[in-house]
């Protein structure tokens, strides 16, 4: 979570700035346009106030007159709005958090996205302490039914598109525990759906396990995936509350809403 500049004061020391935000978000609370005397009642400003103000912030292109004493937000908004995104990286915001979460269990903490029928690992928080080599570097790759991860990315698939999936790669198995079956893998991927979260036991690399918790964007689809991975008998269930709470702070810093999650 971003901490409180203190050198930045929580209003802005400007009263027209301040009066400017307050009409921005009083636009930004209905879809279609709003009156002048609407939005001066909600913002509780003289209507030649926000008059002056709106007709400042329609020379910016921050606010549409949509016609005479009517207003809207602008494009201009849209604009900026589309550059921020733009910076917007799942592997930039992962990298702290995700170190902060390896600090916590001291095992390996992942990050993949998918890439067809794989997940690619992109980044990676360890250190030697954790007991246990790194089954995949940054950059391998792992097929999607065999890792935590990936069951996250077919649990947000159709059933036509997990049948598919099933019938391109034939479920092939890496390890005695891996899921060879579709009717096994559907009923894996209910629970992934149901629960949020995923796990992967010895199914890729026998002797580790993994849980998985997805990453979101602004659009609520499924970008990443946030991954501990464990010798079999080190993972800890207690880990999961801060798994999904570090894969939701990562969310928001791409614009999810929490409470789409």
């Amino acid at each position: 979570m971003t901490k409180h500049n203190p050198d930045i004061p929580n209003k802005p020391t400007v009263q027209v700035i301040e009066r400017m935000f307050t009409l921005i978000d009083v636009l930004a609370s209905r879809e279609d346009s709003l009156s002048l005397k609407e939005i001066s009642e909600k913002a509780g400003l003289h209507p030649s106030t926000a008059h002056r103000i709106l007709n400042d912030l329609a020379t910016g292109r921050f606010v549409d007159r949509t016609q005479p004493g009517s207003y809207r937000l602008g494009m201009r908004l849209l604009e900026l709005g589309n550059l921020v995104k733009g910076r917007l990286n799942a592997r930039d915001s992962a990298v702290g958090p995700m170190r902060e979460l390896h600090k916590l269990t001291q095992q390996p903490v992942n990050l993949s996205v998918r890439q067809g029928d794989e997940i690619v690992y992109v980044e990676r928080a360890f250190s030697e302490r954790s007991g246990m080599q790194v089954v995949r570097a940054i950059g391998g790759r792992a097929p999607l039914h065999l890792t935590s991860v990936g069951k996250l990315f077919l649990a947000a698939d159709d059933p036509q598109r997990i049948q598919a999936y099933a019938l391109r790669t034939g479920l092939l198995g890496h390890t005695k525990n891996s899921i060879t079956d579709l009717n096994t893998l559907e009923r894996e991927l209910s629970k992934v759906r149901q629960y949020g979260q995923a796990s992967d036991n010895e199914e890729l690399e026998l002797g580790v396990r993994c849980m998985a918790a997805g990453i979101y964007d602004d659009q609520d689809r499924l970008v990443a995936g946030l991954s501990i991975s464990a010798p079999s008998e080190r993972l800890e269930d207690s880990w999961l509350p801060k798994l999904k709470e570090t894969a939701k702070l990562i969310s928001e810093s791409l614009g999810h809403k929490r409470n789409l999650s």
